[in-house]
């Protein structure tokens, strides 16, 4: 498909009073990228419906009480009535589908569960768009940089091939493939986010990399790298994946850009050791001991995005450098363990 050479800058709109009254349903609301989404959402004056699976009462979503602001309805996106209903209730507008099963290595032990989640769940609620597609006028589904799989040529960009072969990477293939469907034969006005390693305050995931490491640190436990320490990815602050997600989804309509997929990174091509040794240094704690095992297996060896077609069509770039990111979530994590 033709890339659009409009930009955002050249519509001269507020886009402060884009989202006010507007009705939103996001998946995946209470996790990680989905908190800070839907909290931007909420104070841009949106009317926010969340999907919410599992009550973790650790989550930022609830520590800060942003169920209270929204409406929550409780279930999982492998439910397709439930998503309908959804959709018909609350009138929705705009939809981001964020829910999914992230994590790699569980991917890698149980595919069934990330499978009916990532693809399953990402065709129900797509079908359910489709039926009431009267209303709803712009879908963002969230992919990842993982449905390209392995290459031999980088950086990424949005025409190289989806190729996942583990689990976790084949489940964002066919959910970016399944997205691309909806648009080429039912028109729904749907666009992709292919974004690097999320981190920032919030993620309690903390078999990943930065959260693992800042947690590790500030506990003095062993600081333990799974891998050999090489491989490298990009990673973007999650306030950079917010701004991402709501300028595509704001232009969907506004710029035609049903069906296309965006990359969007930091700019930080990282290897595992080289994000660490930056936390290690941000912390105060340049010479902690790592221990690197080496065992980790079904993971792409170098992963890097192009950003180029966001800074064009989009005017979108992030905001954040990878020391400042890193700066706020160390804060954070320090916060949340009540260490400051």
């Amino acid at each position: 498909m033709a890339e659009r050479e409009s930009s955002v800058e050249d519509l001269g709109v507020a886009m402060s009073e884009f989202w006010k009254l507007r009705n939103v349903f996001i998946t995946g609301c209470s996790g990680f990228l989905g908190y800070w989404l839907t909290e931007h959402l909420v104070r841009e004056g949106a009317n926010v419906i969340g999907l919410v699976r599992d009550f973790v009462p650790q989550s930022s979503f609830y520590r800060f009480r942003l169920n209270e602001k929204i409406t929550i309805v409780r279930g999982g996106v492998e439910d397709y009535f439930l998503l309908e209903r959804i959709l018909n209730e609350y009138e929705i507008d705009a939809v981001f589908h964020l829910a999914a099963q992230t994590i790699v290595d569980i991917a890698n032990l149980n595919p069934f569960s990330t499978f009916e989640a990532n693809i399953k769940g990402t065709w129900n609620l797509l079908e359910a768009c489709r039926r009431n597609q009267q209303r709803v006028k712009r879908v963002v589904v969230a992919s990842s940089d993982k449905a390209y799989g392995t290459q031999e040529k980088l950086p990424y960009t949005e025409d190289s091939p989806l190729q996942g072969a583990h689990p976790y990477d084949v489940s964002k293939t066919c959910a970016d493939l399944i997205a691309h469907t909806f648009f080429n034969t039912y028109q729904l006005p749907v666009g992709i986010t292919r974004c690097g390693n999320f981190y920032g305050g919030g993620d309690l995931n903390f078999n990943r990399i930065v959260p693992g490491t800042i947690r590790s640190v500030l506990h003095d436990k062993p600081l333990i790298i799974r891998s050999d320490g090489t491989p490298k990815r990009d990673y973007i602050y999650v306030k950079d994946a917010v701004h991402a997600y709501v300028t595509l989804a704001e232009n969907i309509e506004r710029l035609n850009l049903s069906g296309e997929a965006f990359n969007f990174s930091g700019g930080n091509l990282l290897s595992v050791l080289d994000i660490t040794n930056k936390i290690l240094e941000i912390m105060g704690k340049k010479d902690y001991p790592v221990k690197i095992l080496n065992q980790s297996k079904g993971e792409i060896k170098d992963q890097y995005l192009s950003i180029e077609k966001a800074k064009r069509v989009l005017s979108w770039s992030p905001r954040y450098s990878i020391e400042d990111g890193l700066r706020e979530a160390v804060d954070w994590y320090r916060s949340f363990f009540g260490l400051r």
